[in-house]
C-alpha cells in the first residue's frame, strides 16, 4: 500500500475513533457520521486507485 494510501486509511480509522467517542459521549451527530463515511468512500477510492 503506497504512502498516501496507507495515511488516509489510518486518518480514516482515527476519524471513526474519535466519532466513536464524540457520540458516546455528547450524543450522535449526523454531519460527523456523514463526514466520516465522505473521508471511508474517499479512502475506498485512492485504495482502489493505487491498486
Amino acid at each position: 500500500m503506497p504512502g498516501s494510501a496507507k495515511t488516509m486509511t489510518v486518518a480514516t480509522v482515527g476519524g471513526l475513533v474519535l466519532v466513536t467517542a464524540y457520540t458516546v459521549t455528547l450524543g450522535s451527530n449526523g454531519w460527523l457520521w456523514f463526514s466520516w463515511v465522505v473521508l471511508s468512500l474517499l479512502t475506498v477510492g485512492v485504495v482502489v486507485a493505487r491498486s
